[in-house]
């Protein structure tokens, strides 16, 4: 019998703590259950679902950043899509980027009314890289979230750490959050019950946590109403970020922007793919999210395309940051809760090659790079095209470490190579330049 609500598992984790690892498991054991997979990734490339194994299984992958980002109305679409092939899976497992908090990716789960009446939230996962995670415990809000959430925690590569200093850090971890199972592990090797039948998320731990946990957050700062006319025009000033969002929302005669129904459907629509807009070019409304481009100095202009009616206008920033200037006067206009925003310094840089490698050249680079900036780079993952390799050859690593083996064939897929670092102040041309100079 099919069970009235959908049972979803949410698997996190800082960069390289070994979430791909465990996934694979889940995917390969036998275990007689169909999972539907939801993939997220912080990163310019998209390589996390072809590091995944051949599988059965249904895979979806979110590659518009980070899921904590936009998490509501994509997160909303996927489980939409999902419910209509139903008898294609028994549950869901959502694996977030390293750099996600876990916590709006749960609060959707409650605050979202057809999410909560066809899915419940078993769960939330965190592994934790026990050789590493002290470079990320206090200066990392996400690797604090991603504990402080969690149901069950993975202790990961235990084998590279000694036996009293894991104790330290099983009590530090313990320390933040006592009311977790903590399960110490070598190559994620958990019984894999543990992690898909937790039984239920702790929404009362999470309060504590975060009193504001079920007030809903928002990828947009600022929410406003106003009756909008053709050749109407908006004019913004220089400001802190080259680019900007915006999105126009048509509303009904009695509606403000910040009512419940209209974010919701604000939320819904920015979830779309942007459409990159340079000052002088048009703003249709209804359309999605315009990303407004504003490298540029001085004032920038943007017509508008709309039909004479009521708006809600929302902006990625409040608009006193760029001196918004809007056409009319607002009816009613508030500032929203956005949701987080990442370290600034660190960014991904993906590189893409097609010519095949020279596996030499590539391991004396790569092995200058790690003595040199291996404490900056948080995570790296590569598909390479070794020359004189008939399969694939994948390599991941975390800080120092790296390891590097060949995979499959490379079958019916191009051959070319695809390199993701995550990182802190990464230094993007000179990546670029010493990959392309390991071509063979």
């Amino acid at each position: 019998m099919i069970p009235t609500k959908i049972p979803v598992t949410v698997l996190t984790g800082f960069l390289g703590a070994g979430k791909t690892t465990l996934l694979n498991r889940i995917l390969t054991e036998n275990h007689g259950r169909k999972i539907a997979v939801i993939e997220n990734e912080f990163g310019e490339i998209g390589i996390d679902q072809a590091l995944v194994v051949n599988a059965e299984e249904e895979i979806f992958e979110m590659n518009n950043g980070c899921i904590c980002c936009t998490v509501r109305g994509d997160l909303i679409r996927i489980l939409g899509n999902l419910l209509k092939r139903r008898d294609r899976f028994d549950q869901i497992l959502i694996e977030t980027t390293g750099l996600a908090d876990p916590g709006p990716v749960a609060q959707t789960f409650f605050v979202d009314d057809e999410v909560r009446d066809r899915f419940a939230l078993d769960g939330i996962v965190t592994l934790i890289d026990a050789a590493h995670v002290g470079l990320h415990i206090d200066d990392s809000r996400e690797c604090a979230e991603q504990i402080a959430f969690a149901d069950l925690i993975v202790l990961n590569k235990t084998d590279l750490v000694a036996p009293a200093e894991l104790d330290r850090i099983e009590g530090r971890i313990r320390g933040m959050n006592a009311m977790a199972q903590v399960r110490r592990a070598v190559n994620a090797g958990v019984p894999i019950a543990d992690v898909l039948d937790i039984g239920g998320f702790d929404l009362d731990r999470a309060l504590a946590t975060k009193p504001t946990f079920l007030e809903p957050e928002y990828p947009f700062e600022w929410a406003g109403t106003m009756l909008l006319a053709p050749g109407d025009v908006i004019l913004l000033a220089d400001g802190p970020d080259p680019t900007m969002g915006v999105l126009l929302l048509p509303l009904g005669d009695a509606e403000q922007a910040h009512d419940a129904g209209p974010l919701d459907r604000a939320v819904r629509a920015w979830a779309e793919r942007a459409t990159p807009r340079l000052p002088g070019e048009a703003l249709d409304a209804g359309s999605g999210p315009h990303r407004l481009e504003l490298a540029t100095p001085g004032a920038k202009r943007f017509p508008l395309l709309v039909v004479a009616g009521r708006f809600g206008v929302y902006t990625q920033h409040l608009p006193d940051e760029f001196a918004l200037v809007l056409p009319r006067a607002t009816e009613s206009a508030r500032e929203l809760v956005a949701a987080h925003v990442h370290d600034g310094d660190v960014t991904s840089v993906g590189i893409h090659l097609e010519q095949p490698v020279d596996q030499d050249k590539l391991n004396k680079w790569m092995g200058k790079l790690l003595r040199e900036s291996g404490a900056d780079i948080f995570r790296m993952k590569g598909i390479i095209d070794v020359r004189g390799l008939a399969n694939r050859f994948v390599f991941q690593g975390v800080h120092m470490l790296f390891d590097g083996r060949e995979d499959r064939p490379w079958g019916a897929s191009r051959r070319a190579s695809d390199l993701v670092f995550i990182g802190r102040g990464l230094d993007r041309a000179e990546l670029e330049r010493g990959f392309r100079a390991c071509a063979a």
